[in-house]
């Protein structure tokens, strides 16, 4: 079992619209009753705000965010089928509205992607980014969907037994043995996934997720939901809409994932969205006018380097000055160049990765980049991010191909990128092996054309993890562009809005605090 993670300025080019909508509920009041024969203790639940204390390492670490910010716990069934069952906890943070109490437009939901993000987390690192929908009326609130952080995470593997099994894998089994190697050790994580939260890995699907969502809502006194989705988030803000289209508010899907089922197709598109940011970066680091690119000056010779230089890794890690003695292997290497591909901003730091690895022999940037976006903190121990992604796909989609039908298709990925081809292979394989059968699992579904107020989907065309081409898709599923207008954004990196784009902000800015929807095809 393998899974993949699936993280120039213009002008608006098109006027905005006003649709037929309702203003967001302004209802700072909690729930008035009973909730879709959910029991009293859910659906008449309160919440009870307190000064929030610094994440947990399940969470992502760091510092207690400030005053500013409120914490509290939602109370939702384990197993919708049985909700007088067995209850879990969605930890919550919020930060009240600026505006004057006549101007409150309700809360704004996030979502910042994953699957496996901690919105308790995340949100109070990226606040900045929305502050001028906190002044114009908004209370920012977001969560750890279940499985994630601490709404009954998923945990698989101690700290100490992933960076023992990083240090051992050099890159893609080439031999029988390894790959019986690394079929053993998928076997061995799937057993500690069994082990250590085997209750909660059949209720963590996307569908579940919307539910507990559309608690939050009626919890938090809000007719409709206000929701601001980002990559994951995207998806499970169509599923949403679909289960609930009702109780659809005003809603910004950005970096759209897609919603196609055939697992080679996303595949696919992820390999060439990657292998285009990098060509990019390629680009732009052979002319960059403040020293020499440590790739050359030729993209293509660039790219090969770098394809040479991972190989290498494979019988010979670069040593780093890490305390506990980790050295940087292929696939660390690789998640570290990739970690650095999802933002325009993050290309100097590639450089300097690259520098330093190919001139000086070391490896410590990059391990620092691997570890920045494995969720590893500077004491080895690492957020649940990645054990709840493969427990949300495979809720979600339990299929995947055998290891030998994915490795028919090896030369075809490698022909689209021959950096990332190879190592995106992987995620053909799926769930194989996964312990929740394929009857326990509910697939998301997207349609939603009767949707109370359109979703407003963003997409960016050199975005390399959600790739341009799937919004199209999402589109399509949702409903048309009547019910999911399309906003194109021409530039680099993975969500629009976080590029901070005048055009993309003012106009999801306007969709949000006026209900402004622009027209499909606007494009910034």
């Amino acid at each position: 079992m393998a899974a993949v993670a699936l993280l120039a300025t213009t002008a608006c080019t098109s006027d905005l619209a006003m649709p037929q909508d309702t203003p967001p509920s302004g209802s700072a009041a909690g729930p008035a009753g009973s909730y879709d024969g959910l029991p009293d203790t859910i659906g008449r639940q309160g919440l009870s705000w307190e000064t929030c204390e610094a994440p947990t390492p399940v969470q992502g670490t760091g510092t207690a965010p400030g005053e500013d910010w409120e914490c509290a716990t939602l109370t939702v069934p384990l197993d919708y089928d049985d909700p007088d069952g067995e209850t879990i906890g969605i930890a919550l943070i919020r930060a009240a509205t600026t505006a004057p109490a006549g101007e409150r437009l309700g809360s704004l939901v996030f979502n910042f992607g994953g699957p496996g993000g901690s919105g308790v987390y995340t949100l109070p690192q990226f606040a900045e980014e929305y502050r001028e929908l906190r002044d114009g009326g908004y209370d920012l609130v977001s969560f750890d969907p279940r499985g994630v952080g601490e709404s009954a995470g998923v945990v698989c593997l101690d700290g100490e037994t992933v960076d023992a099994w990083a240090q051992e894998d050099s890159g893609d089994p080439d031999t029988e043995a390894e790959l019986a190697e690394a079929e053993e050790r998928d076997a061995e994580y799937v057993a500690a996934c069994q082990e250590n939260s085997g209750d909660v890995l059949p209720h963590v699907s996307t569908t579940d997720a919307a539910r507990d969502m559309d608690v939050l809502r009626h919890v938090l006194g809000d007719e409709r939901l206000n929701y601001f989705g980002i990559s994951y988030g995207t998806q499970l803000g169509a599923v949403y809409a679909h289960l609930f289209p009702g109780s659809v508010g005003r809603t910004v899907l950005d970096a759209v994932v897609d919603p196609s089922p055939d697992v080679l197709e996303q595949v696919r598109l992820q390999t060439e969205g990657f292998q285009l940011a990098l060509e990019h970066y390629l680009e732009d680091c052979a002319t960059e006018e403040d020293g020499p690119c440590p790739t050359g000056t030729d993209p293509a010779g660039g790219q090969q380097e770098i394809a040479a230089f991972l190989d290498g890794l494979e019988d010979d890690p670069l040593p780093t000055s890490d305390p506990d003695g980790r050295e940087l292997t292929a696939d660390l290497a690789m998640t570290g160049i990739i970690a650095t591909l999802y933002s325009e901003e993050s290309w100097e730091y590639l450089t300097m990765a690259l520098e330093e690895a190919l001139t000086m022999d070391t490896g410590d940037t990059l391990l620092f980049l691997a570890d920045f976006y494995n969720g590893r903190d500077a004491q080895g121990r690492y957020s649940n991010q990645n054990d709840a992604f493969t427990a949300i796909q495979c809720a979600d989609d339990p299929s995947g191909m055998s290891v030998e039908e994915a490795r028919s298709h090896e030369d075809e990925l490698v022909a689209l990128s021959p950096v990332f081809g190879a190592d995106m292979m992987w995620g053909l394989t799926g769930c194989d092996g996964w312990p929740v059968p394929a009857s326990e699992t509910e697939r998301p579904r997207y349609d939603a054309p009767d949707a109370a107020s359109p979703l407003l989907l963003v997409a960016t065309t050199g975005d390399p993890a959600t790739p341009y081409a799937g919004a199209a898709r999402m589109q399509e599923a949702i409903g048309g562009p009547e019910v999911a207008p399309l906003l194109s954004f021409d530039g680099e990196g993975h969500s629009a809005y976080s590029s901070g784009d005048d055009c993309v902000v003012s106009t999801v800015n306007a969709h949000l605090l006026e209900g402004a929807v622009p027209d499909d095809g606007t494009s910034c």
